[in-house]
């Protein structure tokens, strides 16, 4: 262990992951940047998640696996904090156990963040990856006329486009510990069933953030993942985030022309599209009544909004009554296909780096 290197703490949430740990883990050992301790916490997983981990701690004290009584993801933030109570690095990095990192991920973003003291934390781009990693989708965030608000530089400037995109891949975060313990360590909140948004809103009024403009690893998406599952639910949980954020920092919010009807108009518009996504993830997990339900609610709430999405709900409905699957209409039409997580029409697939 270099004893020149800041030390960086990586907190790898687990639960039923026996498939893709073995990958995580091995992207952390490949890491450019040696001095970092993993504490992987397996949230009472009924598969072999947590004995491969004790394997690797056992091949290298860097790696710590912990293991608990299940608790589910709208408690996360217990998880996470149990594991930061063990941390002992200057820099807290993120990394769920079904993700990958390329080698020098930590290298170039703790240089960076030594370079720059102002910055609390520091993000970049990832790939969104086929459940094998097989081949990759797109970038996220994708290319944006707006990067120089990535870097949060005046802190809150970066509150507008966090709020209309939540684009920050929770794998590419590395905070600094002091200020993450600052905060009370990770925020959850509003039946969230994570902890990445909450906690770096919370971090993005307290300074500046470095950017790395370049991917540093591979989010793999799937359709039983958590962002998936609870598609509707998050971005309500969301706005209800949003609206007490708006209350403890009224003028962050009027200095950015954010007033409440926008933000209201904006979630509605959201709201709209986000259930009859989750509808078609359901359908194609053939839970039939949950996506009739979610298409209902798309069609039936937020007046005329997204009246397109609202059609798809209706087409979707139509399906779901039937129990057939809509993926093969979507490829007919060139739209994406959920079941395969297929990039948008007329973009090319980036090749595997």
């Amino acid at each position: 262990m270099n004893i020149q290197q800041p030390l960086v703490s990586v907190i790898s949430p687990a639960y039923n992951h026996e498939k893709f740990i073995a990958d995580c883990i091995e992207s952390v050992l490949a890491q450019t940047w040696s001095n970092w301790e993993m504490i992987i916490i397996d949230d009472g997983s009924t598969d072999s998640t947590y004995s491969i981990a004790c394997d690797y701690a056992a091949k290298d004290s860097r790696i710590r696996a912990f293991t608990q009584k299940n608790i589910g993801i709208f408690r996360l933030g217990e998880s996470y904090n149990f594991a930061l109570s063990h941390c002992s690095g200057k820099y807290v990095a993120v990394l769920e156990c079904d993700d990958v990192w390329f080698p020098e991920k930590l290298e170039v973003q703790v240089e960076d963040l030594e370079k720059k003291p102002q910055c609390v934390l520091s993000w970049g781009k990832a790939y969104l990856s086929a459940i094998d990693l097989s081949f990759n989708y797109y970038l996220a965030p994708r290319n944006d006329k707006d990067t120089d608000l990535f870097y949060n530089k005046p802190p809150g400037v970066f509150l507008k486009k966090f709020i209309y995109s939540t684009l920050i891949p929770a794998l590419t975060i590395v905070i600094r510990r002091d200020l993450l313990m600052e905060i009370g360590g990770f925020i959850q909140g509003f039946n969230l069933p994570l902890v990445d948004i909450p906690t770096t809103l919370e971090l993005l009024m307290r300074g500046e953030f470095t950017y790395i403009d370049r991917p540093l690893g591979r989010w793999r998406i799937y359709p039983n993942q958590v962002t998936k599952t609870y598609t509707g639910q998050m971005t309500t949980s969301y706005y209800l985030l949003i609206q007490s954020f708006m209350q403890r920092f009224p003028k962050a919010f009027e200095e950015h022309g954010l007033t409440k009807a926008i933000i209201d108009d904006h979630f509605r518009n959201r709201l709209v599209v986000s259930y009859s996504r989750s509808g078609r993830y359901k359908l194609i997990r053939k839970d039939f009544r949950g996506a009739r339900r979610d298409y209902i609610h798309s069609i039936t709430h937020y007046g005329f909004k997204q009246p397109v999405w609202k059609l798809r709900s209706a087409v979707g409905l139509f399906f779901s009554f039937f129990r057939m699957d809509i993926e093969w209409l979507a490829k007919l039409i060139g739209n994406e296909s959920y079941k395969t997580g297929s990039n948008n029409p007329g973009q090319k697939d980036l090749p595997v780096k």
